[in-house]
């Protein structure tokens, strides 16, 4: 079987190329609007399992994995800013604040029609930031298309207090320990 990422994100396709295994790309095009009264947690599984569903209608013989991913400050879902403005509006509402990031993961076997889910939590807790270190943050890293206004795999580190969670690319939108197990599982070696 192959291996398919349904996904058009550049990080996602940086972090399983971690894993060294060869695999196709394509886009999953799904509605990714929320329903209403859906919780984060809801919205990312239904969201990974659609769009896995979504590329594995047009691909035969293929394990296809779909992800999705949701920031998450005072039960709020907190998207990319898009803007500078929008950006520092993000940061400072995070600065001293937990940020919750639901990442929903689901691997998609197209030969069977079944497919695993699971929603993996990780939390960034923030530093009290100033607006001087936001905009200074926010001039050198421009983070705009990204959750939260933040890289943490660059300079955006130096925002946080810490990290907690199983797995730092759960972080960047890609639990790669889960998606191993789920490989492992459909009979798909890493290793």
């Amino acid at each position: 079987m192959k291996l398919v990422l349904g996904s058009t994100s550049p990080f996602r396709k940086a972090i399983l190329d971690k894993l060294g295994l060869a695999y196709e790309v394509a886009a999953p095009e799904v509605d990714e609007t929320a329903i209403n009264n859906e919780t984060p947690q809801q919205l990312v599984e239904r969201l990974s399992i659609a769009k896995a569903k979504a590329v594995a209608n047009k691909t035969a013989n293929a394990l296809v994995i779909g992800s999705d991913q949701v920031a998450v400050i005072n039960n709020e879902i907190v998207g990319k800013p898009h803007t500078h403005d929008n950006a520092v509006k993000q940061l400072k509402n995070a600065s001293g604040k937990t940020v919750t990031f639901y990442t929903g993961l689901c691997l998609y076997n197209s030969v069977t029609d079944q497919y695993q889910s699971e929603v993996v939590p990780f939390n960034v807790v923030f530093r009290e930031l100033s607006d001087s270190q936001i905009e200074h943050y926010l001039q050198k890293e421009q983070p705009y298309n990204c959750a939260g206004s933040f890289k943490s795999e660059a300079l955006g580190i130096v925002l946080f207090e810490k990290l907690e969670g199983d797995d730092p690319n759960t972080l960047m939108g890609l639990p790669l320990i889960r998606l191993v197990k789920m490989l492992e599982k459909e009979g798909f070696p890493v290793l």
